[in-house]
């Protein structure tokens, strides 16, 4: 009985006409059944979280739509304890139902850090280490002292601070800094664009301190990027070690910052610290934290 003997048999291709069917609808099923484990097509825009805390959107029963996760904390002074500063995925974002929401909390308490000691380190060496503590500059007060920018006192409020003592982290440090015996003048480092808190690094990084502030498109500091400076920073201008540099901010939301570096940094003659009448109507003055200059 040769092999071809059943292409002449129906019961053959019943049996193949079964087995194709079979096929198919175990294909189908595999397919419905990942659409469905994986919520196929079920797919939500994850809102803007910020200033809302966690249980706020359980009250809103967001907790439906999404897993919502705390996996961190810092504090901030300027948010209500328990608010949301940040998560991810960030906003906008489109997600599957149950998708892990990750936020970021604002502590009821701020974490403390030990004060280190910076006496006899460099400027530069106490920048690094109160950077990494958490702790910003209030002030570089320069005195009298052989050593050119050695660290010779740490000031908290005026105060004197041991190494050691536990401070809140964020707690702006005055340093006493030594002038040495041939004092120079620094040049004022290009911060046009920079972020507040990258300025004010740079700042402090070139042995200055930060002057008045002024944010011209209002208090909001999440956008503020340097805009000018007096001095210009394009002045050619030399400083002495621990003089201030006025700021002004725009945001970037509004202003093209890109652009304007481009034509400042090709430009051959700059007045940077020139503001219309116009601007400055809407400008907005926030100071810096208190100096303390209780070593003249």
């Amino acid at each position: 009985m040769g092999f071809f003997y059943f292409l002449g048999k129906r019961k053959f291709y019943i049996q193949v006409l079964i087995a194709i069917l079979l096929t198919i609808f175990l294909i189908w099923g595999v397919l419905q059944s990942l659409a469905w484990y994986t919520r196929h097509g079920d797919v939500y825009l994850v809102p803007d979280f910020s200033g809302k805390t966690v249980n706020e959107l359980k009250q809103q029963h967001y907790d439906q739509y999404f897993t919502l996760n705390i996996i961190d904390s810092v504090y901030d002074k300027n948010h209500a304890p328990g608010s949301i500063v940040m998560q991810n995925p960030l906003p906008g974002s489109q997600v599957k139902q149950g998708r892990n929401i990750y936020f970021t909390v604002v502590s009821k308490r701020p974490e403390m850090v030990d004060m280190p000691n910076l006496k006899n380190l460099s400027l530069r060496q106490a920048l690094v280490t109160l950077d990494e503590k958490g702790l910003p500059v209030a002030n570089l007060n320069y005195v009298d002292y052989f050593a050119r920018n050695a660290i010779i006192d740490q000031y908290v409020n005026g105060e004197p601070i041991e190494p050691g003592t536990q401070i809140p982290k964020g707690t702006y440090i005055t340093l006493i800094v030594g002038r040495g015996n041939n004092p120079g003048q620094v040049p004022i480092p290009f911060i046009i664009g920079k972020k507040v808190r990258d300025a004010h690094e740079a700042l402090h990084y070139a042995s200055l301190n930060v002057g008045k502030e002024y944010f011209i498109d209002g208090d909001d500091t999440t956008h503020a990027r340097v805009f000018k400076t007096e001095p210009g920073v394009l002045s050619n201008s030399l400083m002495n070690e621990g003089d201030s540099i006025t700021i002004w901010y725009r945001s970037d939301e509004n202003f093209d910052f890109k652009n304007y570096i481009k034509q400042l940094t090709n430009a051959t003659t700059v007045d940077s610290t020139a503001i219309d009448s116009t601007t400055m109507d809407t400008i907005k003055v926030k100071r810096t934290p208190v100096k303390y200059d209780t070593l003249q």
